[in-house]
C-alpha cells in the first residue's frame, strides 16, 4: 500500500482521544511532508542529528517528539524547538533538559520512560526511580519542564500475555501518579502491538514502519 493508504488505515483503527506519533526516523523529508499534508502534525525521531537536520526543512507547526535514547550532551541541540522528549530515563537527563529549556525560555514537555520490558537492552527508569522523580517534580524541583506522562516499550516477543502484562504494569503506575497530579499521556505501543496497547490504556502510540514502510538504515 502507499503511504497515504497506510496512514489512513492506521487512523481508521484509532479510537477518539488516542494520539498518533508518526515515527519518521530514517525516512526522507518528502515522506514526512506527504504525511503532514494528510493532516498529521506529530512526528517522532530517534536521533538528535536527524531531527535537527529535518526541522528546518519542514513546516514549523510540526510537534517533534524525541523518542530515542538521549544523551545529556545532545539536549542543547534540540531544546529550542522540541515539543516533547519521551525518553527521559535518568535524573541527570531531566536536570539537563530543565537547564536547557530555561536557557531557551521554554517549557519542554517530557515523559518518564519506564523500563517495563524483560530485555536488558531496553532503557528506562525503574518504577521506584520514576516515582522519586515525579515527587521531585511535584515539589517544584524542575521549573522549565512539564511531566505530561509516561512512556514504555514492551519486550520484543510473540507472547501476547507477556506484552499485555508489561503494558498493564505501566498503566497501573500511570494511574497511581495520576492521583497525585493529572497526567495527559500514556505512550505505549508501536506498529506491531499498538492495538493491544490501546486495549491496555494507551492514549498515545508510536507508529513508523506501518505508515512509512520498512526503514532504510543505510542512509
Amino acid at each position: 500500500m502507499s503511504i497515504q493508504e497506510n496512514y489512513n488505515d492506521i487512523k481508521s483503527q484509532l479510537p477518539s482521544g488516542v494520539q498518533l506519533v508518526a515515527v519518521s526516523k530514517t525516512h526522507p523529508v518528502s515522506a514526512i511532508q506527504e504525511v503532514y499534508d494528510l493532516g498529521q502534525k506529530v512526528f517522532g525521531e530517534n536521533k538528535v542529528q536527524e531531527v535537527t537536520e529535518k526541522y528546518p526543512l519542514l513546516p514549523k507547526d510540526i510537534q517533534w517528539h524525541l523518542i530515542g535514547h538521549l544523551q545529556t550532551n545532545k539536549v542543547k541541540y534540540i531544546a529550542g524547538f522540541i515539543d516533547t522528549i519521551q525518553s527521559v530515563d535518568s535524573e541527570k537527563l531531566i536536570r539537563e533538559i530543565d537547564k536547557e529549556a530555561g536557557k531557551n525560555s521554554r517549557t519542554i514537555n517530557v515523559l518518564l520512560q519506564v523500563k517495563i520490558a524483560a530485555e536488558e537492552s531496553k532503557f528506562g527508569l525503574e518504577i521506584s526511580e520514576a516515582k522519586d522523580l515525579f515527587e521531585q517534580y511535584l515539589s517544584g524541583e524542575f521549573q522549565n519542564i512539564k511531566i505530561t506522562g509516561l512512556m514504555g516499550m514492551a519486550t520484543f516477543t510473540e507472547d501476547q500475555d507477556q506484552i499485555k502484562k508489561e503494558f498493564l504494569t505501566l498503566k497501573n503506575l500511570f494511574d497511581e501518579l495520576n492521583q497525585l497530579k493529572k497526567l495527559e499521556t500514556l505512550s505505549m505501543g508501536m506498529s506491531d502491538d499498538f492495538p493491544l496497547a490501546i486495549e491496555c490504556g494507551a492514549n498515545s502510540i508510536r507508529v513508523g514502519s506501518a505508515i512509512f514502510g520498512k526503514r532504510d538504515y543505510s542512509q
